[in-house]
């Protein structure tokens, strides 16, 4: 089930600057079993390829560990481009947009979880635990979602279907596994994560890949193997062996269940007679009534809503015990061992204190839940790992950030690895401060001035709300401008980033996440408002990372909006201007002259993904772009309405009286026509929502 290829970088370029020197010391570090060391690397340094040289030096799986999404994307694109044969995987939160589980005991309002999430997201997450357990040679680039709590490695590595052609099976048992490994049967409507049969063919679509397996039998027989293409049916390959991996994180034999179900039944009964013996009737009966009705799931499909909740007892977990967590499933890697794999964190000023608060966060929300008979007091162990069980878990760490905190320096005991010299020689930004007085104003000449040279800027501002503003408003001043802040969905975000590259638009306004390891060669100034202010965004670390974004064109400068110097605007400005006399010394000393990076506009993971997405909105919607009579496809929505009605399938019909209230409410063209497919999306897609409390009564 193992593949054993080296890592192996393929790239035009060595490496220069400080990079040999950096690349040397921490490989020499890694090897002498050092668990903390410290990358100092200015922007524009070249960090990214230092870590994937330190990678084919010392030749472990690596996790690549970044604060977000955006920036672990990045990540994830220029490792893939470095390791085209090796398996660089992508392991983020599969939620677009989540509302935690909450119960707010002051006004009796009981938040249900609610959450839009991204069946690509969920695929890559599934690829990179099966590339995991399959291969050796794997790189995956996380957001700090891998902390929290995922199904245990070995059960889901013990359930790997192996099919081999030549060897016999039985097409029944066949079916079963599937269904076993969470695998739902269709006949019509194909999807990843489903399965169909059509006598001795049996297709299955991998939870975790972008095309299909087709197993063809000759009696007990497996005849053939081959990799098909869902949509079209092309074949894509052909293969003498498959490894199918579950659909789901959490899988259990139904041994396991069943002592699950029974652990769970004691303690709701325990939880229980202990709610009512402390006069709290209601919070027993909530109990008892949910839980209940998530046994009933569990014991007939295997599988409930919430089911993470119960991952305690499905993983025969002690109370109290920390949760398997992503990192885990690196010591299952084939010749691997807890100790025999390699963390990188990127940005770890900002990343260290993420992972340091998840805990406290996520226990203070599930401990009022189990107090009022939301959930069992075995939940509080599904939960993200603490900070001391996530350094326990991790064998070596290499901290990565221009502008290094001082847990990570402790850690090292302040040895610093420094890759300060950039190799195309260019220098860090010249900082200047004007007036915050009139600052919108001068920002919008700014702006004209640098769009009508074709190139970009950013602009940083301190709340969500003050992006988004300051974007129409500079719209009004007929600037080509578009906002980005946490709301933005994640392959929104790159695809926003790919788009200011490409020059589709000039300006870009933003909060922190137009701060750390944004690779944007073509801004040219990156305006800070409201320097003067305090917290954390106008910390002197914030205001070095943010100033570095102008660092990768030969041009670059930063404005600093703010009435008063404050002594975080100076120590960052300091620190600027020492990156800088130490760069200009060595194009000094070598005869380099500092030019702008010039690097390729890749199709990111969001264009990747788009293909699928496309297909699949292709196949679910049927019409595609068909042009319809308006009022000719409303008759016949109407008459399938009632159809659906006389036959009872009641869900069908509201769905189509919902649709019938768009067509109605759409404008048809000059012809009378609309495109069908335009609402149709609905059969197939979920839409998001925010979570709204719901006020349940007492009574």
């Amino acid at each position: 089930m193992s593949e054993h290829r080296p890592f192996r970088i393929v790239s035009d370029y060595a490496p220069t600057g400080d990079q040999p020197a950096a690349i040397e010391s921490l490989t020499k570090g890694v090897l002498a079993g050092q668990k903390h060391q410290v990358l100092l690397g200015a922007t524009g340094t070249g960090k990214t390829f230092t870590m994937a040289n330190l990678i084919e030096q010392v030749q472990r799986p690596t996790l690549v560990l970044s604060h977000n999404k955006t920036l672990a994307a990045q990540l994830y694109e220029e490792m893939r481009a470095l390791f085209p044969d090796n398996a660089v995987s992508y392991f983020v939160s599969y939620y677009d947009y989540f509302q935690p589980e909450a119960y707010i005991p002051q006004r009796d309002i009981y938040i249900e979880k609610d959450s839009s999430r991204n069946d690509d997201l969920d695929r890559l997450r599934l690829a990179a635990t099966s590339n995991l357990l399959s291969r050796r040679d794997t790189i995956v680039v996380a957001s700090v979602s891998c902390i929290y709590g995922l199904g245990s490695p070995e059960n889901y590595r013990n359930r790997v279907l192996t099919i081999t052609r030549g060897d016999t099976v039985d097409r029944r048992e066949l079916l079963l596994g599937l269904v076993d490994m969470q695998y739902g049967r269709s006949e019509l409507d194909f999807q990843r994560g489903q399965f169909r049969a059509r006598g001795d063919v049996i297709e299955v679509w991998p939870a975790y890949e972008q095309y299909a397996v087709r197993i063809e039998l000759f009696g007990d027989e497996v005849d053939r193997i081959e990799l098909v293409e869902p949509i079209s049916g092309e074949v894509l390959a052909s293969e003498s062996q498959v490894f199918l991996f579950p659909a789901v994180h959490y899988v259990l034999d139904k041994d396991r269940l069943t002592d699950a179900l029974d652990r769970i039944k004691a303690e709701l009964n325990a939880r229980v007679l202990a709610l009512r013996s402390e006069g709290k009737l209601l919070e027993a009966q909530r109990l008892l009534s949910r839980t209940k009705y998530d046994l009933e799931m569990l014991e007939e499909v295997g599988f409930c809503q919430g089911v993470e909740n119960y991952s305690a007892q499905l993983e025969g977990r002690p109370k109290g015990s920390r949760p398997h967590a992503m990192l885990d499933y690196f010591r299952f890697a084939p010749g691997g061992s807890a100790k025999d794999w390699l963390l990188l964190i990127d940005e770890s000023h900002v990343t260290i204190p993420q992972v340091r608060a998840m805990y406290n966060g996520d226990r203070a929300r599930k401990q009022v839940l189990v107090d009022h008979g939301f959930r069992l007091p075995s939940a509080m162990d599904n939960r993200p790992l603490k900070f001391e069980e996530f350094e326990e878990l991790v064998p070596q760490v290499v901290h990565v950030s221009a502008t290094p905190a001082a847990w990570e320096l402790e850690q090292a005991d302040g040895v610093v690895v420094e890759q300060i010299i950039r190799p195309t020689g260019l220098l860090d930004p010249t900082v200047e401060v004007r007036p915050a007085r009139g600052q919108v104003e001068d920002l919008v000449e700014e702006c004209a001035r640098i769009s009508s040279d074709g190139d970009r800027t950013i602009v940083t501002v301190l709340t969500k709300r003050l992006a988004e503003d300051l974007c129409r408003y500079l719209e009004g001043r007929d600037l080509r401008v578009r906002w980005l802040h946490s709301e933005v969905e994640t392959l929104e975000r790159l695809e926003i980033l790919r788009a200011l590259r490409e020059g589709d638009f000039d300006v870009l306004v933003g909060v922190n996440l137009l701060r750390e390891g944004l690779d944007l060669p073509e801004v040219v100034l990156v305006a800070i408002m409201d320097a003067d202010k305090s917290g954390f965004l106008r910390s002197p670390t914030s205001m070095i990372q943010t100033i570095g974004r102008a660092a990768r064109n030969d041009r670059g400068r930063c404005i600093m909006y703010a009435d008063k110097m404050t002594p975080e605007m100076q120590q960052a400005i300091d620190e600027t201007e020492r990156r800088r006399s130490i760069q200009m010394a060595h194009n000094e000393a070598h005869g380099i002259t500092p030019t702008t990076i010039r690097k390729e506009i890749r199709k990111g993971i969001e264009a990747e993904l788009a293909p699928s997405r496309e297909a699949r909105k292709k196949a679910t919607r049927g019409a595609g772009t068909k042009r319809v009579d308006r009022e000719a496809y409303l008759e016949a929505l109407r008459s399938d309405m009632l159809d659906a009605a006389t036959d009872m399938k009641f869900e069908r019909a509201a769905l189509l009286r919902d649709r019938i209230q768009k067509v109605e409410a759409a404008e048809p063209d000059a012809d009378g026509t609309i495109v069908q497919g335009d609402f149709e999306d609905d059969e197939n897609t979920g839409k998001s929502r925010k979570g709204k409390g719901r006020r349940r009564s007492r009574g």
